[in-house]
């Protein structure tokens, strides 16, 4: 049996998370619109959950591949995917083992996926080895607090909060995961769409180039 197959993944999280998705702030959403609306030609989402960002594709995007390692997410997304209008093939398999070939893809779409995986360097370095030259890895993510009280409070409260995340490090510096992958950043933005101190804000947006 694979690895992909062995997968046990979190049932409870997985409606957890459906749940939050559907019901995020509207600020949220038009984010993930934002970067997920700007894919085009052949389009991979890593890590897409329960499928919340299908509906948010343009015409743009000429052809769509999804993929994740969770079963129970994957069940929601190929419902998704079914009522989506459009072809989206979606495929069980980690971040970490992208089971495509070298330059294969014009975009990568990532939103809230890069704090869970378990090897984030590798995530990365994969999502990177998939595009075309120039190709978008568009992103959308929390990540660590600059520091003082919000960067002390993610500090502590890390091993509770992954236990009830699948594995969520809600401290990570994915920002400069990012570019020590190799990606040129185009654009990045930080976000605090919370004005209280919460573990998954504030958050970063953006493009970056294969290069």
């Amino acid at each position: 049996m694979s690895t992909h197959q062995q997968e046990r993944g979190h049932r409870w999280f997985a409606a957890c998370w459906t749940w939050m998705v559907d019901h995020e702030p509207r600020s949220i959403r038009k984010v993930r619109e934002e970067i997920v609306g700007g894919a085009r030609g052949r389009v991979l989402e890593v890590g897409c959950g329960p499928g919340s960002n299908f509906s948010f594709y343009s015409e743009s995007a000429s052809a769509i591949i999804a993929t994740d390692p969770d079963p129970h997410m994957l069940e929601r997304a190929r419902k998704r995917a079914a009522e989506a209008g459009r072809p989206i093939d979606v495929q069980q398999a980690p971040a970490e083992d992208l089971p495509f070939a070298e330059l294969s893809f014009d975009t990568v779409v990532c939103t809230s996926v890069i704090c869970n995986v378990r090897d984030p360097r590798k995530a990365l370095s994969e999502m990177r080895r998939v595009l075309k030259p120039g190709g978008e890895y568009r992103f959308f993510e929390h990540v660590r607090y600059d520091g003082g009280v919000g960067g002390l409070w993610q500090d502590a409260i890390k091993p509770v909060w992954g236990w009830l995340g699948a594995g969520c490090r809600p401290n990570q510096d994915t920002a400069r995961l990012i570019q020590e992958a190799g990606f040129h950043v185009q654009q990045m933005e930080k976000l605090t769409p919370s004005l209280f101190i919460d573990p998954t804000r504030p958050c970063i947006k953006g493009v970056a180039l294969r290069g």
